[in-house]
């Protein structure tokens, strides 16, 4: 399998997901520069954390007008499957390749904890059976309260969009297990053709012994088994 991970200025947790993907699960991956205007031949592409363009105006507010970005939404409407972690997740929002929006924590402070999440039946991939029904992923982040208006919460509940809930040990979605304020604990969510991805936890941070979990290669996996169900590389 072949990723891609963009590099925007400000990107630093794109080694993380070159390291998680090609250390952890054997895939190969490279760097896609953000001025780069052709993605070349994926099966995934990932767009990484970090704090592109310094989080000015609004988190991802800029990246989204990289040229890259352009090739990644024709990608995306090829077929070809994207994941957004933490930053990507909100460049994904700001260029509506995903439903919603990142905001401000409810609690206005920056956030690195190791939550418990709970997994939602989503796809054939990504559901409790194949990743267990909780999963521990670090977040670290100021923006990652999820919003959406009642009419979009009520079509991500519908088709089955929501990825993971933030939740406590026992799976219980309580307000206190909710780090960010996200309307109905949501810390990840999927397009409704279910090809591209985002969530505010960090799978590539979560892969070898000395992380808080090594639940980020479930994640990391269904993501590939996602775009192996394809029939060849998205061009």
């Amino acid at each position: 399998m072949s990723v891609g991970i963009i590099q925007f200025p400000g990107s630093n947790c794109d080694q993380d997901a070159l390291h998680a993907f090609t250390r952890g699960i054997g895939a190969e991956a490279n760097m896609v520069w953000h001025k780069d205007e052709h993605l070349g031949e994926l099966d995934v592409v990932v767009i990484p954390g970090g704090f592109s363009y310094g989080d000015y105006l609004r988190c991802g507010a800029i990246a989204r007008f990289s040229p890259i970005m352009k090739a990644v939404a024709e990608y995306a409407d090829r077929g070809g499957v994207v994941l957004g972690i933490c930053n990507g997740f909100q460049i994904l929002c700001e260029a509506s390749l995903l439903p919603g929006g990142l905001i401000w924590n409810n609690c206005l402070e920056y956030r690195c904890i190791t939550p418990h999440l709970a997994v939602q039946d989503s796809t054939d991939a990504f559901n409790r059976e194949k990743l267990g029904s909780i999963l521990r992923l670090p977040i670290g982040h100021g923006e990652g309260n999820f919003r959406i208006d009642d009419e979009g919460l009520a079509r991500l509940e519908a088709n089955q969009q929501i990825l993971l809930r933030y939740c406590d040990a026992e799976g219980n979605e309580t307000p206190g297990s909710n780090p960010n304020g996200s309307i109905s604990n949501i810390a990840g969510v999927r397009n409704e053709r279910g090809n591209v991805f985002g969530m505010m936890p960090h799978p590539d941070r979560s892969f070898e012994s000395y992380h808080p979990s090594t639940d980020g290669l479930k994640v990391l996996r269904a993501i590939l088994d996602t775009a192996g169900r394809a029939a060849s590389p998205v061009v």
